[in-house]
């Protein structure tokens, strides 16, 4: 389809946006449509009438309209995509509004256009950065050393008879209350709780210390988080009745070649070296992810441009649509009404349907939006190193740490390999993320780079800091 006229007003011009009114002559849809019944006439067959002899006034009336509205349709794209293209435009998002759509008539719409912004060549020799580097010690590799045997202690009933104390495991049945009416995963029986855990409502473990047991009716009152998962209970106070069935104390666990070989290796010392490789690992791993986190600072600060409003609402949506399954694996339900709480209602609405049910603090609105804007910007800054300096991942580099991961997998090798490689949606994912770290890689080498020696605790905690804005 080539449109001999078309009309494009420009009507906005604007650092972010431009819009057009873009006008197809009434003829111009009429050739088309008389072109596409030529070429149907030679195809249908209908009763009493030779292959390719239906009178034309028949087949536009039988088909001309479904016709019609398939030509405009393609006119619309095609001449969007033409104007877009002889304005040397480069789009991050587009849409159409319909100004005028009759038969026999001219088509005429308005074409709004966000533009991706204009990113300019990057000096990297000016960028300064901070490496982070940590390696574990004996005091490191032992500490985790002791957190494993604290997972691996049992409880045994008390002996002699005693109040619960901190460190004790408790078994208790609980119920509670809000204003009186019971709510969503507020009762559980034969619950083992240690106190200290901190696994329940802040404030709940405390005032099970120095109880009996068998003690019954036991009042517990807390006040609901403000992150409480359901944002309608979020600060309320809520009353527990408990019942404390039994008082457990754990049982001391020494720390050698037999407790090394429940985690399958043959000795402690084995332990410890695979604990060290692990601690290792892990340091490496953060101090990249630091290293990238301040990287994409940096150049977010030397390169500051708007957003593009549409590709941050499209990142918003899916941060607020992770953030939500996270709450509903954590806590294993949403708090929506209940006729649309269900994986169907999930399945087939967005983040802003969902939103509209469970509503978000206004403190994660704003946390969310600045993490989409964030993302969004950092994405148009790779890409734009990406294209200004040639950077490619090929389909080997791809295909090679396909090959890597499931080597690494609980699967056969083999199986893990041929299914990574036909998901697309895999495939996608891991050459975007071998991408990043070329960049990442490129730009490291031409900046000034600075190591500092920190702990291991601090390593982790500023790593986990600056990922936390991203």
């Amino acid at each position: 389809m080539v449109f001999q006229i078309m009309q494009v007003t420009e009507n906005l011009c604007s650092e972010m946006m431009r819009e057009f009114t873009i006008v197809i002559p009434a003829q111009e849809l009429e050739a088309e449509l008389t072109s596409r019944l030529i070429g149907l006439a030679q195809q249908v067959e209908l009763p009493g009438f030779r292959p390719g002899k239906v009178p034309h006034v028949l087949i536009r009336q039988r088909y001309g309209d479904s016709l019609l509205d398939n030509i405009v349709k393609d006119s619309i794209v095609k001449s969007s995509q033409r104007a877009i293209e002889e304005h040397d435009l480069s789009p991050s998002h587009s849409s159409i509004e319909i100004i005028s759509c009759k038969k026999n008539s001219d088509l005429k719409y308005k074409l709004l256009v966000e533009l991706i912004p204009e990113i300019k060549d990057i000096d990297f020799s000016e960028i300064e950065l901070e490496r982070l580097i940590a390696l574990p010690n004996d005091s490191e590799i032992n500490k985790t050393i002791n957190r494993m045997a604290e997972s691996q202690r049992e409880s045994a009933p008390i002996k002699e008879s005693r109040l619960s104390k901190l460190g004790d495991v408790i078994v208790i049945d609980f119920d509670g209350k809000i204003n009186g009416e019971s709510f969503k995963g507020c009762a559980r029986k034969d619950y083992y709780l240690k106190l200290g855990s901190n696994t329940l409502i802040p404030g709940f473990e405390e005032q099970l210390i120095n109880v009996n047991v068998n003690e019954s009716n036991k009042l517990v009152t807390v006040h609901l988080p403000l992150d409480y998962p359901n944002s309608s209970l979020a600060g309320k106070e809520a009353i527990f009745n408990v019942t404390i069935k039994e008082i457990r104390e754990l049982k001391p666990i020494e720390i050698n070649d037999s407790f090394a070989q429940i985690f399958g290796v043959d000795s402690l010392n084995s332990l410890k070296k695979a604990i060290g490789e692990i601690i290792e690992g892990e340091c490496l791993a953060a101090t990249r992810n630091h290293l990238k986190c301040q990287l994409l600072d940096v150049l977010a600060e030397k390169n500051f441009f708007i957003a593009p409003v549409q590709m941050v609402k499209r990142e918003y949506d899916k941060i607020v649509s992770q953030a939500l399954q996270h709450l509903s694996k954590k806590d294993n339900f949403l708090e929506l009404p209940e006729e649309k709480n269900n994986k169907d209602y999930r399945d087939d609405h967005g983040a802003s349907e969902i939103i509209k049910n469970y509503r978000l603090s206004e403190q994660d609105k704003i946390n969310y939006q600045g993490i989409a804007e964030r993302r969004v910007r950092f994405g148009l800054l790779l890409s734009a190193i990406v294209r200004q300096n040639s950077i490619q991942v090929t389909d080997d580099e791809v295909l090679r740490s396909i090959r890597e991961q499931a080597s690494r997998s609980l699967t056969r090798e083999h199986v893990s390999f041929n299914s990574y490689r036909k998901n697309r949606i895999i495939v996608s994912q891991i050459r975007a993320s071998l991408l990043e770290d070329k960049v990442i890689d490129f730009v490291i080498k031409s900046a000034k780079v600075k190591d500092n020696n920190v702990s291991v605790d601090e390593l982790f905690f500023r790593a986990l800091e600056a990922n936390s804005k991203t």
